[in-house]
């Protein structure tokens, strides 16, 4: 009875010694572990800012039952499944890759970890340890451009665009039709910059776009420097995947904000409990997942209201950013009056509607 004491104290100043050096007790032991890889900083105050926000809200929801980790600024390609597989290998349950580019390095991966559980954020591709989500970010740009057709007086609105990928093809096109809603004049013009984040050839961008004549400049990157030179040349801007009017007070109309805290939060939950499964998100406005800045107040207060109603109306689907007619950009109808694009066609989208000017890049 007096060696099972001793031993038991004996482990328990051990124990004690332990904590007090640092190492993990059982309950961070057995914490999920849940990483996420960036394509950009996650100080863009954009797309990146704001999956963080959601890494973020795991930690607040889950507290001590979650370990996050993240490697930011990986580029799309070789460095991404390098990455990718240095989470599996370090004991990662879940892992959250947040760019298109890095759809085929997590498929690769996820082939060689079959225990890990990934979720891909913009792709197509799955697999039984696989999951894909993505926002409906084309029904904001449908609330943008109607707002830029009201608030351009000169018809010429630039947009300032990444990859020529269906996603950010949409993204014009559902803009467009809801400009030329207002203004059936109004042109596009479109700047390629190829990249996702890239301040400094963002900045010069939006700088080209005024030049041509454009008034408002949207885009589809990551960094605020359009804005900055927008609000530096009083024309107006739309900001992009979150708030980004502490940059541009005055040029900012609205922004189209990105909102994955609840889908990170409930995946993460799905992982812990065993429920999670290889599935297909795509969330818009009525779902959260994409929502609006709040509207300029240089914006007439009736525009404001009917841009409010068009937000209803898209979460209810009264409304559609893809309502026909729809002709493409030479002339020809694609959508009849009385139908609208379904989802397949959304998906490979890789031609421009009518008021795009330019080529698309293949």
């Amino acid at each position: 009875m007096l060696q099972q004491l001793e031993h038991a104290r004996a482990l328990a100043i051990g124990c004690a010694a332990a904590l007090a050096m640092g190492l993990p007790s059982a309950q961070a032991a057995d914490a999920l572990k849940v990483g996420f890889v960036y394509v950009g900083p996650i100080g863009d105050h954009g797309w990146t800012y704001r999956h963080d926000i959601g890494r973020q809200a795991i930690d607040k929801a889950l507290g001590d039952k979650v370990e996050t980790s993240y490697v930011e600024n990986v580029k799309e390609g070789p460095d991404a499944e390098r990455v990718i597989r240095q989470l599996a290998a370090n004991g990662s349950d879940l892992i959250f890759t947040t760019s298109f580019g890095f759809m085929n390095p997590t498929l690769k991966v996820a082939k060689k970890f079959p225990k890990v559980k990934f979720e891909h954020a913009t792709g197509y591709k799955r697999a039984d340890n696989v999951s894909t989500y993505s926002g409906r970010f084309y029904e904001g740009r449908t609330v943008a451009g109607f707002l830029a057709g009201h608030m351009s007086n000169s018809g010429v609105v630039g947009y300032i665009a990444s990859f020529p990928i269906p996603e950010v093809v949409r993204g014009i096109n559902a803009f467009t039709l809801a400009l030329r809603s207002v203004n059936p004049e109004a042109e596009v013009k479109v700047v390629w910059v190829n990249t996702w984040y890239d301040p400094g050839k963002e900045g010069d961008a939006a700088k080209a776009l005024i030049d041509q004549g454009a008034d408002v400049i949207s885009q589809h990157t990551d960094s605020p420097a359009a804005l900055q030179v927008a609000e530096s040349r009083g024309v107006w801007a739309i900001g992009q995947a979150s708030d980004m009017s502490k940059f541009a007070p005055k040029a900012q109309l609205t922004a189209i904000v990105n909102d994955w805290d609840k889908y990170y939060v409930a995946r993460t939950k799905a992982v812990m409990d065993s429920s999670w499964q290889s599935e297909d998100t795509w969330a818009g406005l009525a779902a959260g997942m994409v929502a609006m800045a709040p509207f300029n107040d240089a914006i007439p207060a009736d525009v404001r209201a009917r841009a409010r109603q068009l937000v209803d109306d898209l979460k209810s689907g009264k409304r559609h950013a893809f309502d026909g007619p729809v002709r493409n950009q030479a002339g020809e109808e694609v959508v009849p009056a009385g139908e609208r694009v379904s989802d397949d066609v959304l998906l490979g989208m890789n031609w421009y509607v009518e008021g795009v000017q330019g080529k698309l890049p293949k």
